[in-house]
């Protein structure tokens, strides 16, 4: 009986730490970027500045789910006429769909660190399913906050014209590589 109550109190620890954790992600250090061919001159890259959203996960079991929203109105370009450009209806139409979403459905690991992420990606109405790779994952406590906390690297690439956002398309690259950055601290 000695024996079996330090370890009946070693398994309920184990347990709890490996429940299933929810970080929020930071916004000062969350962004998704996009880039493309522009008429083969220069690959533009641009970014949003507004990202909200929540990460779940549990190293211990393997599984995990991410929840991104966008804020279109917040593309920065470089250029505040490209902005308002871009934010236009032959593009974002953020008029009418000021947010696009990621949705995960699935989390591949390899050992403890996701290695990709399959979901739903919204944009401008239009819902389709990629995967995002994930290139850098770290997963510690945060030296300045004290609280644990991830962070990321994601690519996919997208075809601009499956979101109805195809206007100059070949001339300008129909092929989008989305990067996504985030840091998350635990709630």
């Amino acid at each position: 009986m000695k024996l079996l109550l330090p370890l009946l109190a070693l398994a309920f620890a184990a347990s709890a730490f490996a429940a299933p954790e929810t970080f929020v992600l930071d916004a000062n250090h969350t962004y998704p970027r996009f880039s493309y061919s522009h008429m083969g001159y220069s690959t533009q890259l641009s970014r949003f500045n507004r990202t909200t959203g929540e990460v779940v996960l549990d190293s211990a079991a393997r599984t995990g789910s991410v929840d991104v929203i966008i804020d279109m109105k917040s593309v920065d370009t470089g250029s505040a006429l490209f902005n308002e450009h871009i934010q236009g209806a032959d593009f974002l139409a953020t008029t009418d769909y000021p947010t696009a979403t990621f949705k995960s459905t699935s989390v591949k690991f390899d050992g403890d660190s996701p290695v990709a992420v399959a979901g739903n990606l919204t944009i401008k109405g239009v819902t389709r399913p990629v995967t995002l790779i994930v290139t850098s994952f770290k997963h510690a406590l945060h030296p300045m906050m004290k609280r644990d906390a991830i962070g990321a690297n994601a690519t996919v690439t997208v075809k601009r014209s499956d979101f109805n956002a195809g206007k100059y398309a070949p001339l300008v690259g129909d092929e989008v590589t989305i990067d996504i950055a985030i840091e998350a601290q635990a709630k």
